[in-house]
């Protein structure tokens, strides 16, 4: 049954998601923005759900709404109207530094320009996420250690992003954004920025961090990388245009 947004609270737990294993859920999720004399409608109604550990590909052409939808998903931007629950707590109504807290601790962003310090090691850069949140120094030493091994990054931990292939980067740029053990791990075009057979590399990674139970949002254009999914969501005009699972 749909909660009011008005009588929902934000940040309270909706108990019947969290039984049904959604992580994210979203009703009549709508973005405006004001340009000039005009309203630009980038969303017009997503209702969405996905669950814990599911493989998720959101694709959509240019001006589609895919990204606004992505930066919606990762607590980046507040919709105009509509609910978003994250992990079972209403996070749409929340303000920025609430959506701030909520981005640290449930989400985890890979980007296609790696977003890396560059003149920090390998470990400084895996490291960044704790740092925010306060995390004391020994046990956040060794939690970046064990992520940067988790994608087999041990022997290049005191590395800097110069010293790097571009794969290794983006392996690092996955490591920082698992360090939290988020809720999701939201990736914007992880290959845009890497070669065919990298690319491929990265795309395995992935599926090996599926396979431990991580659930993955992939927001792309490019069909073969949306194929490494299990379930494709498209998006047209700011609508659900389909959402096919594609493999158990």
């Amino acid at each position: 049954m749909a909660i009011d947004a008005v009588t929902a609270v934000p940040g309270e737990v909706r108990q019947d998601l969290v039984d049904r294993g959604a992580v994210i859920f979203t009703e009549g999720l709508t973005k405006t923005y004001q340009m000039g004399s005009e309203q630009v409608y980038a969303l017009r109604g997503i209702d969405v759900e996905i669950k814990r550990g599911e493989y998720v590909a959101i694709m959509g052409p240019s001006g589609s709404g895919k990204s606004t939808l992505m930066n919606l998903i990762g607590c980046l931007d507040s919709p105009t109207s509509g609910n978003y629950w994250l992990a079972g707590r209403l996070v749409s109504a929340l303000d920025d530094d609430e959506l701030a807290y909520i981005r640290n601790k449930e989400i985890g962003f890979v980007f296609q320009t790696f977003n890396l310090l560059a003149r920090a090691t390998s470990l400084h850069n895996v490291e960044l996420p704790l740092i925010y949140n306060g995390t004391p120094s020994e046990e956040r030493l060794e939690r970046a250690k064990e992520t940067l091994r988790m994608v087999d990054l041990a022997d290049r931990m005191m590395h800097k992003p110069n010293e790097l292939s571009g794969g290794q980067r983006q392996r690092v740029a996955v490591a920082r954004a698992l360090v939290n053990k988020p809720s999701i791990l939201l990736a914007d075009e992880p290959t845009g920025n890497l070669d065919s057979k990298t690319g491929a590399e990265i795309m395995g990674l992935f599926q090996k961090l599926h396979e431990q139970g991580n659930t993955i949002i992939l927001v792309t254009h490019e069909a073969d990388i949306a194929a490494h999914a299990h379930r494709v969501i498209h998006i047209r005009d700011g609508r659900v245009h389909s959402d096919e699972r594609t493999r158990q």
